[in-house]
This record gives C-alpha cells, structure tokens and sequence, in this order.
C-alpha cells in the first residue's frame, strides 16, 4: 500500500473493499460485525501500525477527559462578518462543553501555517478556519488531518483539500443583487471584488457576470476590479468616471467596501441613489451607520460559525466519522435600503 503519511480508517476501507462504518465498528470491536471479519479488519491495522483517533474514545468513554478547545483561525477582525461568525462558533461550542481558542493570520500563509502548529502542539481537539488571501500551498492543514485533528473550513474555502465547510451561497447573493440593480434600470454595473484565487471571489464575480448575460447585457471588465476594503475603494473610484461612459451602479465584495465607494461618490458631487446605486455584500453594523443606509446582501454569519461548530464537534464526539466531508451552504438575503432606487 502506498504510504502517504498516517493511515486512516479511510485506507483500510478502501484496501479492503469495505466501508468506513465498518472499520470502524470492527476496531471498536462491536457485536454487529462478525467476529471473522473484526479479526481480518483489526489484523490489518496492526499490519500497517493504524493509530485511532483517540480523542474520539475518549469523549465516547469520558472517564478521560480529553481537550475540549477548538482552535479558531481568523483572516482579520475589521469585518463584521468575522466578529459574527466567531459569535455563533463559541456560542455553539459553550453549548456542548466546549471553548475557543482564537488567533488571527492577518492574512499571511506563513503566519497561518504558524498557528496551525502552534495548535497541533497545543492538542486541541479540532480546527476552523478561514484561509489567508494570500495562502497558495495547504501543507499546514494536510499536516493536522494526517494528524487526525478534524478541519472545517468557513467563508473561505481551501479549494486543496476536500474537507468540511460551511460558506453562504456567494454565487446566488450576488446574482440577485446584480440582477435588482438591472430591474431598478441600472445598466453600467461596476463589481469590485477579492483575489481571484479565492473560491468566494470566483462564485461572487460569476453570480455578477451571470446576471448581467441573463439580461442581456454586456460584461465590461473595465468596470471590474480588484478591490475588497474602503481605503482601495476611495483610491480606485474616482478612475472610473474619468472617461465618458461611467457606471450607474457598483457591487462590492463587502460592505466597507461599499461604504468606500459611497463617501467617494457624495464627495464627487454624485447623488446615492440617483445618479449610482450600490450594493454591499454582509449587512453588518455599518450598513445602518452610513447615510443613506446600505444596501446589502446579508451573510447569516452566526449561523455560518453554529453550523461549523456543531460539524467539527460531531467529528470529535465521534458521532460523524472524520473522514466525511460535509459542505453546507447558508442562503443569502437581500436586504434593500436607501443607496438603491
């Protein structure tokens, strides 16, 4: 059998042509496998030095309490998604006995990587994530499954590595926003956006082309950029209306963004919403504090952080084998206010 770092009830079951439940119930020695098949099975993993997951029997026989913290990875703290989903991951986790552990990767791989060893030293009973702009490699989160440290990704997803997320649908959120925008008469849309790279900014830039082909009009990647917080917004804005066909709309990957976008048009002269409507992607609390208010796709991010918890602590628990995947999907909600007509 090709060696490929730590053997998992994974490898055994497809060895031996068998199902994961199977593998498991023949380690854990139960009556509902026949005693044949439990010796061929259990034979096996000695053969090939299996090492169970641990904690997972231990919470099932809790006579040993294992760690019950979950180490959380943050991109950044200035969205109010985040701070949201943070809420609904520790709120979840307090519920079923459980704490957090939160660090922040700024955004940077090296750092991301860091704290995904500083978890694995720390032994702490799982992870959940959202992926750094700029994280290319995911050897860091490779190096915990083989580890048998269960990983459930949020928001931003690691396109690498088939494992458990949670995302809202970014792709219908900003079909349907782009999609109001023409139905209110708008026709120049302007999408400004994360790194391509990212999952999240592929499913949000084709929900946008895609509105804009269903009705018939064009998509200018003149009016597109990348561009996703308000101080690049106040930069990039102005460049658009220098020629003379500018846009009548924008959408933007969030609402700082937007919030960008919006001062930098008023100070321009330009009436919100007009003469330019724009829509943001979040419904944080700064929809609500700009004037006018935002228009926004809401995330429901503290259901986002309650599913990803419950997923990560069922694979603990070992109530849902750590070797399936699960990927939900959060609807989005178009929340309509004063910077749309």
């Amino acid at each position: 059998m090709e060696e490929k770092g730590v053997l998992t009830m994974k490898d055994i079951a497809r060895e031996l042509g068998i199902s994961v439940a199977t593998v498991s119930r023949a380690l854990q020695d139960s009556p509902r496998i026949s005693v044949e098949r439990r010796r061929m099975i259990q034979q096996f993993a000695r053969d090939h030095n299996f090492t169970p997951n641990v904690l997972a029997e231990s919470l099932r026989h809790s006579r040993v309490q294992p760690s019950r913290v979950i180490g959380v990875i943050v991109p950044e703290f200035t969205h109010y998604y985040f701070s949201s989903i943070l809420t609904g991951i520790e709120e979840a986790a307090i519920a079923r006995g459980y704490y957090i552990m939160v660090a922040l990767s700024n955004e940077q791989y090296e750092r991301e990587a860091r704290i995904c060893e500083m978890f694995h030293r720390q032994k702490v009973c799982g992870v959940i994530v959202s992926q750094a702009k700029d994280t290319r490699r995911y050897d860091h989160f490779q190096k915990l499954i083989d580890s048998h440290i269960p990983i459930v990704f949020y928001d931003r997803i690691c396109t690498g590595i088939d494992t458990s997320r949670v995302v809202v649908d970014d792709y219908m959120g900003a079909f349907n926003a782009v999609t109001y925008l023409i139905e209110t008469g708008c026709r120049r849309i302007a999408f400004y956006g994360g790194p391509r790279q990212l999952e999240i900014s592929k499913n949000r830039y084709n929900g946008y082309r895609d509105a804009l082909l269903k009705r018939g009009l064009p998509v200018d990647e003149q009016l597109v950029r990348i561009c996703d917080n308000r101080q690049d917004a106040e930069i990039m804005t102005p460049d658009l209306f220098d020629g003379d066909s500018y846009p009548d709309a924008f959408f933007a990957v969030n609402d700082d963004t937007a919030i960008g976008i919006l001062y930098t048009v008023k100070r321009m002269g330009l009436r919100v919403p007009e003469d330019i409507s724009i829509c943001g992607f979040t419904n944080g609390q700064r929809a609500v504090a700009c004037d006018p208010m935002l228009t926004t796709v809401e995330q429901r991010g503290k259901q986002v952080g309650e599913e990803a918890a419950d997923i990560l602590i069922d694979k603990v628990e070992g109530q849902s084998p750590l070797d399936k995947v699960e990927k939900r999907v959060v609807r989005t909600r178009l929340v309509i206010r004063g910077t749309t007509r």
